[in-house]
């Protein structure tokens, strides 16, 4: 169901010339982009660009100096700590190592947001989560698993049906394909782009896949030093005579992508 805060042509996610400090280093500068309603956008740069750093900002794991970010129509720094959680409750993350709790099984990892955000039944609770993992692609027999006694695949799959516990709306994903095999990282792709076309989720990827750029996302960001080097189309990247950019899809790495 899609949220009545977020008018139709409106972007889920506006930024606008965010600034994000670590101590008194400036890792993102006055970074603009838009991350339109049920697109996955592919957010790519040099190493130390700010990419995850950027995630974390939007997701308010990380304060901002300066700019704005708007999220479902909302100015998120004027928000407060009522509406933040509302809004909070609207996305979920999957982090690049999956951030499953280890002591807890595949199941009770899904419930967790559940028990702190909804007032279900235990049954109903559990009822959910079996239909996320199922949602995912993992087998009802995972649900009893440790994080431990996961494969990488798997772990990614678990993580993200923790984080579509909520029904979110709008998806984070941080190089959810690193440490994946090709095969599995192409069916973990797909797993995305079925979940968006079906859930209709607006999906914000950070990956140095190109595969994953070629095959899921609809649109590309590319940052250097903090800022916004380019943002377009892969066609659009492709054709882009910025040497990094040339570099990074013209590359020994970039086979046929785009051919």
């Amino acid at each position: 169901m899609i949220n009545a805060l977020i008018p139709e042509a409106d972007p889920a996610i506006t930024v606008d010339g965010l600034v994000v400090k670590i101590g008194s280093r400036t890792i993102i500068n006055g970074l603009n982009f838009d991350l339109h309603r049920r697109e996955i956008l592919g957010l790519i740069g040099p190493s130390g660009s700010g990419k995850s750093v950027t995630l974390r900002a939007l997701i308010g794991l990380l304060p901002h100096a300066g700019g704005n970010v708007t999220v479902m129509g909302r100015n998120y720094a004027q928000l407060n700590r009522r509406q933040r959680v509302e809004t909070q409750r609207n996305w979920g993350v999957l982090f690049q190592q999956g951030a499953l709790f280890s002591s807890l099984t595949v199941k009770e990892n899904i419930e967790f947001q559940m028990r702190e955000h909804l007032h279900l039944s235990p049954k109903l609770r559990s009822d959910i989560a079996m239909i996320k993992l199922d949602l995912v692609g993992l087998p009802a027999a995972a649900a009893h698993s440790y994080p431990a006694e996961l494969s990488g695949g798997m772990i990614k799959r678990a993580a993200l049906a923790r984080a579509l516990a909520l029904d979110p709306q709008i998806l984070f994903l941080d190089e959810p394909t690193a440490g994946l095999d090709p095969i599995g990282a192409g069916k973990f792709d797909e797993l995305i782009v079925t979940l968006r076309d079906t859930l209709g989720l607006t999906v914000l990827m950070v990956t140095h896949d190109l595969d994953s750029l070629a095959m899921a996302c609809d649109r590309i960001v590319a940052l250097a030093d903090g800022k916004l080097l380019k943002a377009g189309t892969m066609a659009e990247m492709l054709q882009s005579d910025q040497p990094w950019l040339q570099e990074y899809f013209h590359g020994p790495r970039a086979r046929n992508i785009g051919s």
